[in-house]
Parts: C-alpha cells; sequence; structure tokens
C-alpha cells in the first residue's frame, strides 16, 4: 500500500509498504502511537525510526489505504496524544450511586520515543462523589511529562443526569418564588411610601380652597337666614312648598 515518511532528518519520501505487516501490527497495538523501525531498501540509511502519524481507511470495509509516518530520531523528544484508561470501580460508583465521567480521553505528553507510554493508566477506586482527579494528580510515566493545565479534570464521579436536572429544577423554582415575593413587595412599599405627583398636590389645595370657600358661602348663607333669637317667625306665603326655615312657635 502507499504510504509517505517525513520529518526533520530528510525531505518527504514516498513509500510502498506490505499491507499485511502494518495491519497486523495496528491490530496488535492497544494505542494509535505506533512505533515503528523503517528498512528502506536502496536507502543510504538502513534503520530509521518513525511514528504512524496518521492512518486512512475505506470507509466501508476499514481496509488500511494510506499510512503518514513521521520520522524521529532516538535523542530527539516528541509530543504525541496518549489515551487515558481507568481501573477499578469508584467508590462513589459502588456506594454512591454516581457516575464515571471522563472529562478527557487523551493526555498531551512529552518524552523520546523510546519512552513513549501507549497508554495512561488512572486508578479510581479511592474517588468519591462529587470529586475528580485532576491532571497534575496523576502520575507520569518515568521519562513523560504530562502536559497542560494541573487544575484540568481528567475523571470525576457526578450524580446521575436526570437527578441534576431535578435539583436544579427544585432550586430555580425555590429562587423565582422568592424573587417574586420581594419584588412585589418592594412594590407595595414603594406605592404606599410614593409622594404624590405635583399635579395630585395642586388638586389636592384646589380641593382644600374649595371645600373652604363652599363652607364659608354655607355659614353665611345660613346666618343670613338664620331667625334672631325671640323673633316671631315669618308667615309662609301661599303656594311656597318649602316652610320657612327657623322653626315654629310652640304655646305654653
Amino acid at each position: 500500500m502507499p504510504a509517505v515518511v517525513y520529518g526533520r532528518q530528510a525531505k518527504p519520501q514516498n513509500l510502498e509498504i506490505s499491507s499485511k505487516e502494518i495491519t497486523d501490527l495496528i491490530h496488535r497495538s492497544v494505542s494509535e502511537n505506533v512505533l515503528v523501525d523503517l528498512s528502506v531498501e536502496n536507502d543510504p540509511r538502513s534503520k530509521r525510526l518513525a511514528l504512524v502519524q496518521e492512518i486512512q481507511h475505506h470507509p466501508l470495509n476499514g481496509k488500511v489505504l494510506h499510512v503518514d509516518l513521521h520520522e524521529v530520531a532516538e535523542n530527539e523528544k516528541v509530543t504525541v496524544m496518549v489515551p487515558v484508561e481507568t481501573v477499578g470501580e469508584a467508590a462513589g460508583v459502588k456506594t454512591g450511586g454516581g457516575v464515571l465521567d471522563h472529562v478527557l480521553f487523551k493526555l498531551k505528553v512529552r518524552s523520546l520515543p523510546k519512552d513513549l507510554p501507549e497508554q495512561i493508566i488512572v486508578d479510581v477506586t479511592n474517588l468519591e462523589l462529587g470529586k475528580a482527579i485532576h491532571l497534575g494528580e496523576i502520575k507520569a510515566p518515568t521519562g513523560t511529562e504530562i502536559l497542560g493545565d494541573k487544575n484540568i479534570p481528567v475523571v470525576s464521579v457526578a450524580l446521575p443526569r436526570a437527578e441534576e436536572e431535578v435539583a436544579a429544577a427544585a432550586t430555580t423554582e425555590v429562587v423565582s418564588a422568592g424573587d417574586v415575593e420581594m419584588i412585589k413587595e418592594k412594590k407595595d412599599e414603594g406605592e404606599e411610601g410614593a409622594a404624590p405627583a405635583k399635579g395630585e398636590k395642586d388638586a389636592g389645595k384646589g380641593g382644600e380652597k374649595a371645600f373652604a370657600k363652599g363652607a364659608e358661602k354655607g355659614a353665611e348663607k345660613g346666618s343670613a337666614k338664620a331667625p334672631e333669637k325671640g323673633a316671631a317667625p315669618v308667615p309662609a306665603k301661599a303656594g311656597d312648598k318649602k316652610a320657612p326655615q327657623g322653626g315654629t312657635e310652640r304655646k305654653k
């Protein structure tokens, strides 16, 4: 099958490799990072070291169609992505009813080609519910450096998604009810304690003045029509519907 090899050591070179050999090598490998000893006919360098960089498969039958090889030096550190595998049963899953959540499936590592790990193993036996194993807590294999932010979680134990949604909905309902009640209370306080508008003040003053003026007129009218003490009542004229003010004289 066709292949290509490239790197810092030499210019890119097109190759033909045995389909059976590369297929068997891929199937036997645990990781995607496969280090191969490459021997090229009629090449001045009898032995070359290369990493399998990319493999192209047939979309229907999965047959290998093309391979990219990245040539590296034995004393040159390389940076690759290595898969993460967990071992053990987490305590939060076993006793707490949680779910093991893989946050990162691959880690970026740097090392010499001979020290490249096929995978990084993480023991989750003591991982409790709501806890996580961060990048800085993972022990790197000998001769390997794990790159990245040390505070990033790699594996965690969380509640099942259905329980998380129910808990979040309950919290939202309680908070929303409190907010509505608080807003209503503040609104009522604002209505009770609000100062009257300018128009309302003027209207109130006008009403007071009108009331006072009417009271004065009523008092004057009443005093004018009220009979003096001891005076004889005014006789009513014929056809008058109303009796004169002042009341009637009593006989002893």
